[in-house]
């Protein structure tokens, strides 16, 4: 299962006199991964290499360094973590000593590898939407079961007979939520598709 960031992160390291500083986020599309990037990259470092992966889809940039010695050790870090949905940049400050084609991919690639390990992660489960309406007396009791499900409530929309509730459960609670439904309703809801 893949996993993706509780929040930002850091981390700090210098290798033969370069600063590096590691920047990893949380991100939910490439357009949040790009924005994530633009704001924190450092216009006085000598470099601003980064990767990010959404699903599918990813992207990675070395920043003037020599080619595969910067993005793609950080995008292989991000995987090699297991993880999806995240941002991360490397931030480096050249200190007069090169470090060479292998010595740059150990330090991005390590960078990044070490600031995703020290922050907390959450897994990502795949979620399907629903929704459903129960009366204002049941809703208290659905409301407080639908985190044993592991179940998301999105929205709720109140009528004068009770409430819409808009609901993001992982694929296989779904039938659990079906008869929790059924039984707290006594057969007048049901769950249905967004």
């Amino acid at each position: 299962m893949p996993f993706t960031l509780l929040g930002p992160c850091e981390y700090r390291e210098e290798i033969r006199k370069s600063r590096f500083i590691a920047l990893a986020a949380p991100v939910a599309s490439a357009a949040e991964a790009q924005a994530f990037i633009a704001a924190h990259s450092d216009a006085s470092a000598s470099h601003n290499c980064w990767a990010w992966k959404v699903g599918q889809q990813y992207r990675f940039s070395d920043d003037g360094e020599p080619g595969g010695t910067a993005g793609r050790p950080i995008l292989a870090a991000i995987e090699s973590q297991e993880m999806d949905q995240v941002a991360v940049l490397v931030i480096r400050f050249y200190g007069g000593i090169q470090l060479g084609t292998g010595g740059l991919a150990r330090a991005y690639g390590g960078s990044a590898n070490k600031c995703l390990q020290s922050a907390p992660r959450i897994e990502l489960v795949a979620r399907e939407s629903y929704r459903c309406h129960c009366l204002f007396a049941e809703l208290s009791l659905l409301k407080a079961r639908l985190t044993e499900l592991d179940c998301l409530l999105e929205r709720e929309t109140y009528d004068a007979a009770g409430a819409e509730l808009h609901v993001a459960l992982p694929a296989p609670r779904v039938t659990e939520l079906q008869r929790l439904l059924a039984d707290i309703s006594r057969g007048r809801s049901e769950l249905r598709p967004l």
